[in-house]
């Protein structure tokens, strides 16, 4: 399976993530409740790197790579801390699109820290992208 397989499959389980995490963070403050997630998550991938005997490739990973990776982990975590935080606030159908605003802000930061293209159809998408985020999060 290509990228877009892949992407696809990562959309259809970050939109059940949002109605399941939504029904669990009821009642259950909303860093516990990441901490349960991430616990989960934690046990399910290692469990996958040790299934697929990928864990062998500690060693080989460059004190960069572990930089980098640790420093994903933490944004990681913040945007999930706040994600929780959000939906236990707001309605699902709210909270979700503006998380998606990350697609935005990662053409903006790939431009500019990766130096990928952004042609006009990309700013046109983006722009598309930010709109419809902000007309579905603030619809009634």
């Amino acid at each position: 399976m290509g990228w877009l397989g892949w992407a696809i499959l990562s959309a259809v389980f970050a939109a059940a993530t949002a109605v399941l995490a939504k029904v669990g963070v009821a009642g259950v403050d909303s860093n516990l409740a990441t901490a349960i997630r991430t616990t989960v998550i934690l046990v399910f991938t290692w469990s996958i790197a040790i299934g697929l005997e990928k864990h062998g490739g500690l060693a080989a990973i460059s004190q960069r790579s572990w930089l980098f990776l640790v420093l994903s982990g933490l944004c990681t975590g913040m945007s999930w801390i706040c994600y929780f935080r959000a939906l236990q606030m707001g309605p699902a159908s709210s909270v979700a699109p503006i998380d998606k605003l990350s697609v935005v802000l990662v053409m903006g930061l790939a431009w500019a820290f990766l130096g990928e293209a952004v042609g006009p159809m990309k700013l046109v998408g983006g722009g598309l992208i930010a709109a419809g985020a902000v007309v579905i999060a603030l619809a009634k």
